[in-house]
């Protein structure tokens, strides 16, 4: 036998003393994997396509009976892919304004109609069209005068003939190497889930602010819905001194809040100045008494103002568009000062939670 046949790479004995295989090691890419994700994807587009080229005035209906909708809500059913593709849908709607829950077909058997009411419409998922499920649920819901909109890959199906609208989201290929799992057609029902859904933010004028106050979370709804007053630091946490304090009173306050930065006011409130721990810091290469020095001799005496009611996003805008960006700000309203804004908080507001 030859010393290839006996040994592997590192010239150890081949067999049961060989050392194991590194997992993180790179194999050679595998051809038929690279073919099946890519019939899977072009199954997928095409199923896409085919539901993009059939939309017509059913999908019109459907989007207006949601659209429509006062008083009542929107109840998103199915079983197994499909109820995963519910729950989804029933999110997507109510993103775009739409009060919109899923329900468990099954659990819907045992109490929980008790939610079901004559002004809501329901979206019913199903490959087949026939899940036992929801055929056992439809006589129920119509009983509750709920709107019924199937959507199905089996538009002759005996859910599809008990809907008042059917939308088609049948498939030619699932992108499944059998046929059989429920990819493209899972696909296809959360597509014409987000195309209904859009279709309801343009009738009823959802606006980026309407979106903005149900995701107040987000960087969108920050900077849209936030304003100087939400951030602002105020009451004890307001750095401040009378006009008539030293420098030295001036530099414990700074340091007592952390801020870098101190307000000045005169005896009613108003803001007479702004000290920044640059302008300390300025002060301190000059004198070595601080005591000795009046805040009115350092202080900036038309220092950036801000309002409480300006958006936070402008806010942050005038902070950061210096040459030198602000870190502070004094907010003023009716000529006194109110708080102080600080462009860490600002930012901080703005980043996704």
């Amino acid at each position: 036998m030859t010393r290839a046949a006996t040994t592997g790479t590192t010239g150890a004995p081949a067999g049961a003393g060989a050392a194991p295989a590194d997992r993180g090691a790179t194999s050679p890419a595998d051809p038929g994997a690279l073919h099946v994700g890519r019939q899977t994807l072009a199954d997928e587009i095409a199923a896409l396509q085919r539901l993009h080229d059939g939309l017509d005035e059913r999908f019109v209906a459907a989007a207006a009976a949601l659209a429509g909708i006062d008083g009542g809500k929107v109840l998103a059913l199915g079983v197994g892919k499909s109820g995963l593709v519910a729950q989804k849908l029933a999110a997507t709607l109510r993103s775009a304004g739409l009060p919109a829950l899923y329900l468990s077909a099954s659990d819907s058997l045992h109490g929980d109609l008790g939610v079901v009411g004559p002004r809501d419409a329901a979206l019913l998922l199903s490959k087949s069209g026939a899940t036992s499920e929801l055929m056992t649920l439809v006589p129920h819901l119509r009983a509750r005068g709920v709107t019924l909109i199937a959507i199905t890959g089996t538009p002759g199906s005996p859910l599809a003939r008990e809907s008042d609208i059917v939308l088609d989201g049948s498939v030619e290929r699932e992108g499944c190497p059998l046929d059989a799992a429920p990819m493209a057609s899972a696909l296809v029902a959360s597509a014409i889930g987000d195309a209904l859904a859009a279709a309801v933010m343009r009738a009823r004028g959802f606006t980026a602010e309407d979106f903005a106050r149900l995701h107040p979370a987000g960087a969108l709804g920050a900077r849209l819905t936030l304003s100087v007053a939400d951030v602002m630091r105020q009451g004890e946490e307001l750095p401040r001194v009378l006009e008539g304090a030293s420098l030295k009173e001036a530099v414990l306050e700074i340091t007592r809040t952390g801020y870098g930065a101190v307000c000045v006011l005169d005896p009613d409130g108003a803001l007479a100045g702004f000290i920044t721990d640059g302008d300390v810091r300025r002060q301190l290469l000059q004198i070595d008494d601080i005591a000795a020095v009046p805040v009115a001799d350092v202080m900036s005496r038309a220092p950036l103002t801000v309002t409480p009611e300006l958006p936070l996003s402008q806010a942050l805008l005038l902070l950061e568009q210096r040459k030198k960006a602000l870190m502070t700000a004094p907010v003023v309203a009716d000529e006194r000062c109110v708080g102080l804004l600080r462009l860490h908080d600002a930012v901080r507001a703005h980043l996704p939670s």
